[in-house]
């Protein structure tokens, strides 16, 4: 039962710590948002007049541009034109690096609190 009560302590703090994840996450977020406008316009304007293309309006670009950086596939073709291939290039690369990486900020975020604890716990029960 202390344990639980201990976990629900740390849950509700509000740390340093936490303050640096959101504050990246939120920049991390921003950014994304600011990449997947200009991708959606970036892919509206190259791709809506390609022959069998997948991208006839703005909501088909937003789509597909939110689908890539979100897991880098889409049920939309992939782009036809150089233009279009050029920003979905931009957007995988944004997705892997940055959108993956934000994950792996998370992760460690996660472990480090883990860590603490551990060690918190064991600074208690020594004598």
């Amino acid at each position: 039962m202390t344990m639980i009560r201990e976990e629900l302590r740390r849950l509700g703090g509000w740390g340093e710590h936490h303050r640096q994840l959101v504050s990246r996450l939120t920049i991390v977020l921003g950014a994304t948002a600011i990449v997947d406008v200009l991708g959606t316009i970036g892919i509206y304007f190259s791709e809506r007049h390609a022959a069998m293309g997948g991208v006839h309006n703005v909501f088909d670009a937003f789509f597909f541009t939110t689908v890539q950086l979100l897991t880098v596939s889409s049920q939309i073709p992939n782009p036809f034109t150089w233009p279009g291939r050029v920003v979905d290039i931009f957007l995988e690369i944004w997705a892997v690096i940055v959108v993956a990486g934000s994950a792996g900020a998370v992760a460690t975020f996660f472990q480090a609190s883990s860590r603490k604890a551990a060690i918190e716990r064991n600074d208690s029960q020594s004598p």
